[in-house]
Formats: C-alpha cells, structure tokens, sequence
C-alpha cells in the first residue's frame, strides 16, 4: 500500500467516555465487520474487560475506507481508559501519527483526558477533537467545546459532535482521520525496521508480535532478527487484524500488522523490541519503550503448594502480554512459596489476579499491597524495601525514604473544601488550583483542577473510593511518580 494512503490512529479519553462503542462504530461504518459477527465493544476480547465495561488490553484493527473515490488504509489501535494502564496508551502513541481525542458531552474535560493530550503531546501526535454523547438529555456539547477550546487550545471549528451510540457523524471522523492525520513516514529502500508494539501468545503459532513497519519491507519469506536479543528467526506467518487475525504475503513502511514468531519461550520476544532483516540489517535499532515503573507491591501465593510451576509459567505468559507486570520468586513462613509482584496501581492488581485465576486456573492468596521504600543503614549503604520482612534491625536503619505521588483532582469548585480535607488528613500537600473557564454545570458550578503531592501508601486502602463518595462521584483523580521523601516509619509487628 502507497503510505500517502495509509493512516494509523488511535482513540484516546477517559474512563467510560464512549471510545471503545465509537470504535464499534467505526468498524461498522466502513463494513469491516459482517453483521452477523457484530456486538458492541467487539475490540474487548477479554470476558474481564466486558464485565467491568472498561478497555484493559490495547487492540489493533485494519479497515479499508473510502474518501473522495480514493481507497485508504486507516489502521486503529484502540487504547484503555483508566490510569493504571496508562502504559497501554503509551505503547500505542508510539504506533500511530494521530489521536481522536474523545470527550463526553455531559461530563467534559477530566483527569484521564488531560493526562492522555499530554502524553500525546509529547509523541508529537496530531489531535481530533471528538465530543460524543450529544445525544443524552444532559449534554452540553458547546459548553464542553468551549471547555476544549480554553484548557487545550482547539479552534471551535475543529470539533466533531457525535454520538457513537446511535451512530450520529461517524463519516465526519472518518473523514476527519484521512484529512486531519498525517501519513506515515517511512522509505521502503532502507533497511527494515519494524516496532514491536505489543506480543501475546498462542499455543499453536508461539509469540505473536504485534508490530509497526517504520522502514523498509518485511516480508515473509527470509530470516528477521530481533534486535535487543540478537536472535535470529523465519516468521510462521505474517498478517494484519481485521479485527481477527488475516495472513497477508507483506507489510510495507506504515504497515501495522503482526508476525508469528513460532517463539515458545516468552522472554526471547519483548514488547518494544525492534525486528529487522537478518541478511541486512539496520544499524540501530529503534527507542523502544522507557520500561514502566511499578507502584503497588504484593505476595502471589498459591493455595496449592504444587500449582507453584504452573504459577511461574502463567506469569511468564502474562508478562509477555503485560510488559508492566514485574515479579520475583519469594518464600514465605507461612504462606509457603511464591511471588512477589510489582503492578503499576491497585485495579492493575485486581486484573492481573482475575485473570491468573480465570485463564490459567490457579486459585491464589494475595498479601496487603504495600509500596517500596529507600532505606539508607547506618553504615552508608542503599537498600529497597518493598516487603516488611526486609526491613534492617532499627538500630541499623540511617533514613527511610517513601514514594510520593503527583496527584490532580479535576472536581467541581463546591467540593474544593471537601477534596482538600481529605487529601489533607492522607498527608498530602497542596500544590495550586486552576479553575477551566466556560465550564459551568447545569447547577451552575465551575470546575476546577487541584494539584497535590501525597504518600503513595496513603492512597492504597481506601482513597479513591472516599474521593468518589465525598464528591457524589464527580471527582475524576489522575496520579504519576513525584519523588522520594524521608519519613519517619517503624515496623509494626503484630
């Protein structure tokens, strides 16, 4: 395919804004899906993500378009909502040139939204506006255009009022994607270059990579190299998703698409990872990803001291399509042996448990979470701490620093009062407060985000369920990494 014709995109917004029923939407409008195989969310394959209602998995998909009698190739990888798996986005940002940006009409800018535009900043991504929802009785969808006009800087002409739901201006995205994204770059004489994006894995065709052709050709005939590893492989098979997977002979500078390695060893393929010609290949491979960096600890246990292996294996194949999953071996005195498993918040926990459970069959014990501390001793050396256990004698320990988190609230002003207390009794610190202007409610309320920093730990109980719950549920939170700060911490042993 001609790259000028090929767009690659994904959808970002938070949590329950309508993107995975718009990408529904999509797929039915450009007929990528016979009508029989149809149902809503049908890029959320996982029974999980259909119960919780929620994206937890990003998900490729090729579809055959056409605008002004031209065919173009638009190539949609659709990402998660929540926070926790913020990776996710990160990974497919890095896949695509541009980004539907997609607000709910009642609700208007929050957290998540916000924390995604400058994630997509950063990638340099073209953004376009969606404001979906304008069918519901509540909506305000000038108010909310206004709102995306003053945080981010969008001209009120750029909007696209839709709603996924019942199919409302799906063409004018459509349209919007071939005219407003930009193509891919890439030169089919250069050496190949391709972008492991995502991996999981398949008892019959091994580690399927998912990848992103940046230069060059890959083809299926001939021996590729992964080039972290250094290994040298001949693809089983090469293909694109339409959503399900369809064997193709090539995939071009552009291309998205996947390679069946035949690997049955989940490590010898990471996401991230850079797939070249093994007869000639680049000279660099490409960035990559910054490995994410996991917040939440906790224990793993078997409740059958013989599932261990299968323990150990299940993990490995998770981990292969969950790069932000981090564990270790462990022993416990008395819960037997184990591990220990870093995850990047507390519903990434809950998942990664769920599905251990659910696809792999092993029925587990999990520990409190906890969080990793920096401890100096007394004699000038550095040690993490992420399990109680491994906290030195007192009289050994010089400092004790703990992980504080930059937190923003996005709430409307008559809740400040009752935001900032509770933040306050957790020992968070103010930071400022920036009122969205044009963002009144029907009651008449402004909205406002307020900035903190916090202890981790302070937020693993009950937080986020008392931040809802004072704010009748208009609070939206969006948390990243600040620092480590002393404390002043002691063992409680019971």
């Amino acid at each position: 395919m001609d790259p000028s014709l090929i767009r690659n995109f994904c959808i970002i917004a938070h949590i329950d804004h309508g993107k995975s029923t718009l990408a529904d939407r999509l797929l039915e409008f450009t007929h990528s899906i016979d009508e029989r195989q149809m149902m809503a969310q049908i890029l959320d394959t996982m029974d999980l993500e259909r119960e919780k209602g929620i994206t937890i998995k990003m998900q490729a998909v090729r579809m055959m378009h056409v605008e002004g009698g031209q065919d173009y190739e638009l190539n949609l990888i659709d990402t998660p909502g929540h926070v926790d798996f913020a990776y996710e986005v990160s990974r497919s940002l890095a896949a695509c040139e541009g980004a539907l940006l997609v607000v709910d009409a009642s609700q208007g800018i929050q957290a998540q939204t916000l924390a995604n535009v400058y994630m997509a900043m950063e990638h340099d991504l073209t953004l376009v506006p969606v404001i979906n929802k304008i069918d519901l009785p509540n909506a305000e969808p000038e108010r909310v255009a206004q709102e995306l006009s003053d945080v981010i800087g969008f001209s009120l002409d750029e909007m696209i009022y839709t709603s996924a739901k019942e199919g409302l201006n799906t063409d004018q995205v459509l349209r919007a994607v071939v005219e407003r994204v930009p193509p891919p770059k890439g030169d089919e004489s250069k050496p190949l270059r391709a972008l492991v994006f995502d991996s999981k894995y398949d008892v019959y065709k091994g580690v399927i990579a998912h990848v992103r052709v940046m230069e060059g050709k890959l083809s299926g005939r001939g021996i590729v190299r992964l080039m972290h590893n250094g290994m040298d492989l001949e693809p089983l098979e090469l293909g694109v998703f339409r959503p399900w997977l369809q064997a193709v002979q090539s995939l071009g500078p552009g291309e998205v698409g996947y390679v069946a390695t035949g690997l049955k060893d989940v490590r010898d393929s990471r996401v991230g990872d850079t797939i070249t010609d093994a007869r000639h290949p680049a000279d660099a491979p490409l960035p990559g990803y910054a490995p994410p960096k996991p917040m939440v600890f906790a224990g793993l246990y078997p409740t059958q001291a013989n599932d261990y292996e299968e323990l150990r294996e299940a993990l490995q194949k998770l981990n292969l399509n969950d790069a932000s999953l981090v564990y270790q071996p462990e022993n416990s005195g008395a819960l037997g042996p184990g591990f220990r498993c870093g995850f990047l918040g507390l519903l990434h926990m809950e998942i990664i448990q769920e599905r251990l459970e659910r696809e792999f069959d092993i029925e587990l014990l999990a520990t409190a979470p906890s969080v990793e501390y920096e401890v100096t001793t007394t004699d000038g050396s550095e040690i993490v701490v992420d399990n109680p256990d491994d906290l030195p004698e007192p009289q050994k320990i010089g400092q004790v620093r703990e992980p504080w988190m930059n937190i923003s609230v996005v709430v409307p002003d008559r809740y400040i009062g009752t935001v900032m207390e509770l933040v306050i009794g957790r020992r968070g610190e103010y930071r400022k407060t920036e009122y969205m202007l044009h963002s009144q409610d029907s009651s008449g309320s402004s909205r406002v985000v307020l900035d903190y920093q916090m202890p981790l730990s302070e937020m693993l109980g009950d937080f986020y369920d008392k931040l809802k719950s004072t704010t009748q549920g208009y609070a939206s939170l969006v948390y990243s990494f600040s620092h480590y700060q002393p404390a002043r911490l002691v063992k409680l042993e019971i």
